[in-house]
């Protein structure tokens, strides 16, 4: 009897890893093995940086508040422990976007907690 191999789903597996390696560089985008090594720390750094994006975000918004608030005499910590007294729910994304496109906005929040 001869060798059975499932060709098919070898193929098919291979072909999955090169179409992902498409646009690497030389031997990274042809040669399977190769492709598999340079595929799978892809997306290790895929799944790691999901998570850094997060907190870099975080980061610039704190210093887009901490920019508006000192225009108008109060520190991002002092404007941020006022909010939360007042009980206002504003989160760091809408307050720093509020800062960059809406400064007369982000002044009347500013105005409320003083």
């Amino acid at each position: 009897m001869p060798r059975s191999v499932n060709a098919v789903a070898s193929r098919r597996r291979r072909k999955k890893v090169l179409n992902l390696a498409k646009g690497y560089w030389g031997s990274r985008s042809k040669v399977f093995t190769i492709a598999k090594n340079t595929v799978e720390k892809g997306l290790q750094y895929a799944y790691r940086d999901r998570k850094v994006k997060k907190r870099e975000f975080r980061g610039l918004w704190i210093q887009r508040i901490n920019a508006g608030a000192r225009q108008h005499g109060i520190s991002y910590s002092q404007l941020i422990g006022k909010l939360a007294t007042k009980n206002i729910g504003l989160n760091r994304k809408v307050l720093a976007d509020l800062a960059m496109n809406h400064p007369e906005a982000f002044k009347a929040v500013i105005d409320a907690v003083k």
